[in-house]
């Protein structure tokens, strides 16, 4: 990975509380009730899901580097990309309603996939972002917040290593 893109976002952990608040207004602002997770299909989720995580991912790096934006959307990109969220999706530990709406996402029926992505990739990846969209929606940020920082933790270890055990949910 990208000079240990993930490691780096772990070690400074410190604005995880002002992304957390972030994320708090937004939802209170909008007026978003937490039944509105459980009423969206999984496409939704993953579509909103898919924003938060990236959202997340950059306020992060921002945080850490003032490098070039192009430097900063490199470092980004590694950790938003299909195949990257596949590989951290089957490295957490889900509960078995978290299991439940993941493979709602995963199995979700949709009509195109990423560029440079594996469909298997693709799937998992939609899967992730539809649970992570789900716990944005029900207020659960800090659950949300707490299997991205572990999942990209995992991912950057594993990238060091140079590991593929080829994990499925």
């Amino acid at each position: 990975m990208e000079e240990s893109v993930g490691r780096e976002l772990l070690e400074t952990d410190n604005n995880i509380d002002s992304i957390r608040e972030m994320i708090d207004i937004i939802a209170t602002g909008l007026k978003l009730q937490k039944k509105q997770a459980g009423t969206q299909s999984p496409l939704v989720l993953a579509y909103i899901g898919d924003a938060v995580y990236e959202l997340v991912v950059r306020t992060k790096v921002i945080s850490q580097s003032e490098a070039p934006v192009s430097k900063l959307h490199k470092q980004s990109s590694q950790l938003v990309k299909a195949h990257a969220q596949a590989e951290i999706v089957r490295l957490l530990e889900l509960t078995e309603e978290e299991e439940r709406i993941f493979k709602r996402g995963r199995n979700a029926k949709s009509y195109t996939m990423a560029k440079n992505a594996t469909m298997s990739d693709y799937r998992l990846a939609t899967g992730f972002e539809a649970l992570i969209g789900y716990l944005y929606l029900n207020g659960n940020t800090e659950r949300m917040l707490q299997l991205i920082s572990a999942g990209i933790g995992k991912y950057a270890a594993r990238e060091e290593k140079g590991c593929d055990d080829g994990m499925n949910h």
